[in-house]
């Protein structure tokens, strides 16, 4: 086991948490070793990775809601792979920091009750994250932690971009956009200044299960395609993306949906999901040769192109476009249907590369370039951790 101090972050999902184990090496962190815990699975189980080695563990902790035993579990079979007894902090992602929270912080119990006022604005993400901050507390009371806001990065956005058309009265109450998967955008942003610093204006698509567009300019958040909510935007697996508010007023007033039954379908029964009627995944629906299949995925790689376009007004124009997450990493198809939605603006696919995930994925007589770069939010969130604790 090395000897070094170590570092854990925790980035908590409506139905999985991924826990990232780093090294502090002088002023940086180095991932050692990555975990997974699905809570849909039963029984539980841990999946850990240390370098090329991929252990599953079955957990025997029964689930509750403050996941004391699973924490405790956790952390003992950690303690196998890894010198427990080194952790110095723990960095959590959180998605919501409302107009308060514009960087990293360390939690104390105000902080806490802070983040725990924000769950009406994210109630998928935001109590998870807040089991997870709770739970660690109770099994290591004196360990320092710190959240990392999946908004913050956001904040640099002109007042104008956040603004919605509603009564000033209610943005001063915060209704207004927030924009998220910061921290993804925030790790992309720091790659697209060391590998691309000739495109100043970029429009980067986080691309996953949840998915959301960010205009870049020079490294800088301008516009999200997420806005208040984590409902918005680009049709994700299972929520709608963009949608005409009278819809809601209809399914509430003539269809007479609870409001519990409106959210259970815009979280869980929209989006490609909703669309196809099959599947929510794009690798499924890709294989599936349904016209319905089809349908869903060309509406989600129409919207994705729409956003591009409208986050070349935000920028003034466009010099790259850079694919990330899960979808956006590793699934040609679904890039190369983009960029030709996108001939208009010079984008010319180089089959041969995108097929191969690599790096530039258009041709040189492209007019505008097109990237593929893997994302890591649990390393922003290392390094924010451990900036903090490092303060003091």
């Amino acid at each position: 086991m090395p000897s070094t101090d170590l570092l854990l972050t925790f980035n908590a999902g409506s139905s999985t948490v991924k826990i990232g184990i780093f090294a502090i090496e002088d002023a940086r962190v180095r991932r050692i070793g990555k975990g997974v815990i699905d809570f849909r699975a039963a029984p539980l189980a841990f999946s850990l990775t240390e370098g090329p080695k991929t252990f599953d563990m079955p957990l025997k902790a029964a689930l509750t809601d403050d996941l004391h035993s699973v924490i405790d579990e956790t952390f003992e079979l950690l303690a196998d792979h890894f010198d427990i007894a080194a952790v110095r902090a723990a960095g959590h992602r959180v998605v919501h920091g409302g107009d308060r929270f514009t960087e990293a912080i360390s939690l104390d119990d105000a902080a806490i009750d802070a983040i725990d006022a924000l769950i009406p604005l994210a109630p998928l993400h935001q109590p998870q994250a807040l089991r997870f901050i709770r739970a660690l507390r109770h099994l290591r009371p004196h360990l320092a932690q710190t959240a990392s806001f999946d908004t913050a990065f956001h904040a640099t956005q002109a007042d104008l971009v956040r603004r919605f058309a509603i009564p000033r009265a209610l943005h001063e109450e915060g209704i207004k956009r927030y924009g998220f998967h910061g921290l993804s955008y925030k790790f992309i942003a720091g790659e697209v200044s060391r590998r691309l610093s000739t495109k100043p204006r970029i429009a980067a698509a986080h691309l996953g299960s949840g998915a959301s567009l960010c205009a870049l300019e020079k490294g800088v958040s301008r516009d999200c395609s997420m806005g208040f909510s984590t409902l918005d935007g680009i049709p994700m697996a299972t929520r709608p993306g963009w949608l005409d508010p009278g819809v809601i007023l209809y399914l509430l007033q003539q269809k007479k949906l609870s409001a519990d039954q409106v959210e259970d379908m815009l979280y869980h029964r929209a989006g490609l999901l909703g669309v196809s009627g099959i599947n929510a995944d794009t690798r499924d629906l890709l294989e599936d040769g349904r016209p319905e299949a089809r349908e869903a995925l060309d509406l989600f790689t129409l919207r994705i192109a729409g956003e591009i376009g409208r986050m070349s007004v935000t920028l003034g124009g466009l010099d790259a476009i850079v694919f990330t997450a899960g979808i956006g990493e590793h699934q040609p198809q679904i890039r190369a249907a983009v960029l030709q939605r996108l001939a208009w603006l010079g984008a010319t696919v180089d089959d041969k590369a995108n097929a191969a995930n690599g790096f530039t994925i258009t041709t040189p007589a492209s007019r505008i370039t097109a990237h593929v770069i893997p994302t890591d939010e649990e390393q922003i969130i290392a390094q924010e951790a451990l900036a903090i604790v490092r303060s003091g």
